[in-house]
């Protein structure tokens, strides 16, 4: 197969410099991102555009490289063509004869040629050529340039002909690795996924922190999220998930600032773990998934309030973004799921909050605040490589395992809805169910309390935690299906 990869617009129009740099950083990313499914994959840049060969045949593998491609920072779209060498007008309508000619009889179509390169005729002498010999010689019912059933499409770079067979849009944007780095304060809600999804697709690097108010589960539910997003759309490079323990700073905020004024503190108290780590890390901006006057927390004063404790570049994605706008966004980057089953604890600490707050009280509230419990949450954080944030969170985690499943019992396959709908999980005689892992803790309360139900995923890790939660939060009827 191979694809002509096009760059997104804006890399087009910077200095040589920048725009060699920026093709090979995307060059580079595209490799990586491929590299399990061909490790043999060739990638090659001209100057507008990079060329993508690969001798895989096997369908599954060729599917996910178009999804992994449709998902990565930096380009507009990619074309899937077959290349000949330029022959004359005949020869290009006798290849285009060869792609397209099985399905012109009784259509409507149109020809579209595009050109680089010096030659002694236009794009429109090919298209008006190939279209009316076409026609011709293919049944077809007419032409039309506006309304056509079927576009013939081709390209022509020097003396190299390209035939277009489909066209796959992706997500834009500059290439990971090409800009600078930024630390997101992820809480695994609607808006803080979609603020790393629209940073990311920016180009920017982000890493994800976390300040956990509400143990395990949460902390869980988030790293689930960030991991998902990173693999989708940020695979390419290697970031942190910082996990930051703020259950005891939570708690001195409850017992020492007034109730109106609990919000903006702990806002702040973020915003500085978030700068130290930042610092440690050599990033200058943090990211939020903050919209104006959500929440009371987020109007324009307050805002103003939680940025003056930091010196680093606070940006909002979202600021002027309508919630549903947000919701609908999540649907198609594929974080909502996990959205709607992620308990949200910010916005439940304060009663009335002051949604104009001073700056003189705040400070005068945070007096009474023991700033060595911030410095322990900081010395206790945790970092962890994203790709091994699963697997290193399920390393002490000890579940009973079986390796067949047995009449009566039920296999929940807790894989993300995709993988199980690729691969359907079969066991002859068994009862297979499908409940996401970012739903099964939210609905396993629903299910028959007398049936023993079996986790399933694809390395057991996932089942592994999951399983390990319901236990801890009294069900007994739990295992881990890992069949040998």
């Amino acid at each position: 197969m191979k694809l002509i990869v096009k760059v997104f617009p804006e890399i087009t129009i910077k200095s040589r410099p920048v725009r060699t740099r920026f093709i090979r950083q995307l060059a580079k990313n595209i490799r990586a991102v491929l590299r399990d499914l061909d490790p043999a994959v060739v990638v090659n840049g001209v100057w507008d555009n990079l060329e993508l060969e690969t001798r895989v045949t096997d369908a599954k593998a060729l599917k996910d490289m178009t999804e992994r491609l449709s998902c990565m920072p930096g380009i507009a779209h990619f074309l899937q063509v077959d290349e000949y060498p330029l022959g004359d007008f005949d020869d290009i309508t006798e290849k285009c004869k060869q792609h397209f000619g099985h399905s012109l009889e009784g259509k409507i179509f149109s020809v579209r040629c595009k050109r680089a390169g010096k030659h002694p005729f236009s794009s429109m002498d090919v298209e008006k050529y190939v279209g009316s010999k076409l026609r011709r010689e293919c049944g077809a019912a007419g032409i039309s340039l506006k309304s056509p059933e079927i576009e013939v499409r081709i390209e022509i770079r020097d003396q190299r002909l390209f035939v277009i067979h489909s066209q796959h849009n992706s997500i834009g944007g500059y290439p990971l690795g090409a800009l600078e780095q930024t630390l997101v304060l992820m809480s695994g809600g609607f808006d803080s996924t979609v603020a790393a999804y629209q940073i990311m697709r920016r180009g920017l690097m982000s890493h994800f922190c976390f300040f956990n108010l509400g143990g395990r589960a949460h902390e869980l539910g988030v790293m689930e999220v960030a991991h998902f997003i990173w693999k989708k759309y940020g695979s390419s490079q290697r970031v942190l998930f910082v996990s930051v323990p703020f259950e005891e700073v939570l708690g001195e905020i409850l017992g020492k600032v007034d109730n109106s004024h609990m919000g903006v503190v702990l806002k702040r108290m973020m915003l500085r773990a978030a700068s130290s780590i930042a610092d440690r890390l050599h990033i200058d901006a943090l990211v939020t998934g903050e919209a104006i006057s959500q929440v009371s927390s987020q109007t324009l004063p307050n805002l103003s309030l939680i940025d003056c404790v930091t010196d680093k570049l606070v940006l909002r994605p979202l600021i002027a973004s309508h919630k549903q706008d947000i919701i609908d966004l999540a649907e198609e980057i594929g974080t909502a799921d996990f959205a709607k089953h992620m308990p949200e604890y910010c916005g439940v600490i304060s009663v009335n909050p002051k949604t104009h707050a001073k700056r003189h009280r705040v400070e005068h509230e945070e007096k009474e605040f023991d700033m060595a419990v911030l410095e322990r949450a900081l010395e206790n954080a945790k970092l962890v490589p994203i790709d091994r944030v699963i697997d290193e969170l399920g390393q002490d985690v000890q579940i009973e395992e079986v390796s067949e499943a047995l009449a009566g019992q039920i296999v929940i396959d807790i894989r993300h809805p995709d993988a199980a709908e690729d691969e359907p999980l079969e066991i002859a005689g068994i009862d297979v169910q499908t409940l996401p892992f970012y739903a099964l803790n939210a609905r396993f309360k629903e299910l028959d309390n007398s049936r023993q139900y079996l986790l399933y995923c694809d390395k057991g890790v996932m089942s592994r935690l999951h399983a390990h939660h319901l236990l801890s939060e009294g069900y007994a009827n739990v295992r881990v299906y890992r069949p040998s």
